[in-house]
């Protein structure tokens, strides 16, 4: 749901913007190409051209579209009232499809338009919550995923339920539950419902990707099936679409050697290099149309409150693999993710050659012997936007980009100005547009029209025991996206 705000747009991006330095950098979203692209030849041994990846896992990735049914609710913070739109969300997924989502993350602004990723929860404020798994017992047992409300009403003992006071009251409780929240619904049946979600509530797994490849990069020898690369997928089939540089004579087979343009769960997929191939690198994407379970989170790829999913229509989802080959010296493999529990970005080095691979990443320099691993934590501040480059011999280059946002602000509102209950509500347009009838008289808390625009600078950390300066280089971000 939207976070705490003060009453007007303008003054909501100005605080969160000031509080939470909410700028971010866009993040490449090529993950979603529904080709293999070849790469051009390297300069050297193990090096390989130049590359943006996102640290994004595979999945949907969808843009919002605001909030579409809801009622009230009232926060209370440093002992003042605040009332505040809560309901479902809606998202509309590249390449196809829609979802419906609730916030955990009050305390943060939306942005308009803003890009969300399909995320595990370890990258998100949930991997260090007790009560992740509640959350999604509540997601699975309330509306939208229960859409009679007749029998919800009778179930959760509240009386009559209207889509918009199921929503608010389902919002609500997750709220108790996301951000430890001070906060009851408005309307007394929905406020009910609340309290009987709440206290019903047990812990639940969290749900698989809806697709993801793991690894996401491997590297090896030309002349080698190169892999394997594992398909995770809640979709009955993915396509693989073949290489799009026929020339290269790159294909993707199999474990036994066999071209292969779909694949399932537990697939295995291999970059079978040709001996001759100039030493180079490819991406793998596949792609299918499936219903994303209910609560996958989604978090933003610039900094805008995380969201957990409600429900979804049948959507586009992909994952994307990369494999590096040379014919001999270092042949490096490098992948990157969100690290919530050491506060930074987690940078794994391998290497399948018969050298060692020395790269620089943030202003230090290390060495992956042959057969060999390497993962370097990356400092970066929560709510900063990171961009994280490894270098290496031969014009090897990965950069990665992001957004660290791990934690929610609970109760401590952190200087947001706090609208209490007593002063006039300012009408402002919903993240995805004007909301039409009652809804449209109420303020949407922590939203915001007007775009970020943050002042670039570097962040010097220094890394415990190691000594070395991380720079994380922040960017202007003058659209929304990743």
């Amino acid at each position: 749901m939207f976070s705490a705000s003060s009453a007007t747009a303008s003054s909501s991006s100005a605080t969160a913007g000031t509080r939470r330095g909410s700028g971010a950098a866009r993040l490449a979203v090529g993950v979603l190409a529904s080709a293999l692209v070849m790469a051009g030849a390297l300069a050297g041994a193990g090096g390989a051209v130049a590359d943006e990846a996102p640290q994004h896992q595979g999945g949907a990735t969808a843009a919002l579209d605001g909030l579409k049914t809801f009622d009230t609710a009232v926060l209370r913070t440093d002992g003042k009232d605040q009332q505040l739109p809560a309901g479902l969300f809606e998202m509309t997924v590249d390449g196809g499809g829609k979802l419906k989502t609730y916030c955990i993350d009050i305390h943060n602004p939306t942005q308009d338009q803003a890009k969300y990723l399909e995320t595990p929860w370890n990258q998100t404020s949930l991997g260090a919550n007790k009560n992740a798994g509640r959350i999604r017992w509540i997601l699975e047992h309330s509306y939208p995923q229960t859409d009679d409300l007749q029998a919800l009403a009778k179930e959760a003992g509240t009386g009559p339920l209207t889509e918009r006071t199921a929503a608010a009251g389902t919002q609500v409780a997750i709220w108790r539950y996301s951000d430890d929240a001070d906060v009851r619904a408005s309307d007394a049946q929905a406020e009910k419902l609340a309290d009987w979600l709440e206290k019903s509530a047990t812990d639940t797994a969290e749900p698989k990707a809806s697709l993801a490849l793991d690894p996401g990069a491997v590297s090896g020898r030309s002349g080698e099936r190169i892999g394997p690369v594992t398909v995770r997928t809640n979709a009955g089939q993915v396509s693989v679409t073949p290489p799009a540089d026929s020339a290269s004579g790159v294909k993707i087979t199999d474990k036994k050697g066999k071209a292969v343009t779909t694949a399932a769960n537990g697939s295995q997929l291999f970059f079978d290099v040709p001996a001759d191939a100039a030493d180079g690198s490819a991406s793998l994407t596949v792609q299918a149309t499936t219903s994303v379970p209910v609560g996958r989170a989604f978090a933003g790829a610039t900094k805008s409150q995380t969201q957990i999913l409600a429900g979804s229509s049948e959507s586009t989802v992909s994952a994307t693999a990369t494999a590096t080959w040379a014919g001999k010296g270092a042949i490096p493999a490098v992948t990157a993710k969100k690290n919530c529990a050491k506060g930074g970005v987690d940078v794994t080095a391998s290497n399948k050659g018969d050298a060692p691979f020395t790269f620089d990443l943030a202003g230090a320099q290390h060495t992956v012997q042959p057969g060999k691993s390497e993962t370097v934590t990356v400092p970066v501040a929560e709510d900063q936007a990171y961009d994280v480059t490894v270098t290496g011999p031969g014009g090897f280059t990965r950069t990665f980009k992001g957004v660290l946002d791990c934690k929610t602000t609970g109760t401590d509102t952190g200087g947001l100005d706090v609208q209490t209950a007593d002063q006039p509500v300012t009408t402002t347009a919903t993240a995805g547009g004007s909301t039409a009838g009652a809804e449209g008289n109420l303020a949407e808390t922590g939203s915001s029209n007007a775009t970020p625009i943050i002042a670039g600078i570097a962040i010097a950390l220094v890394v415990i025991g190691g000594g070395a300066v991380f720079f994380l280089r922040r960017r202007k971000d003058q659209s929304t996206g990743e």
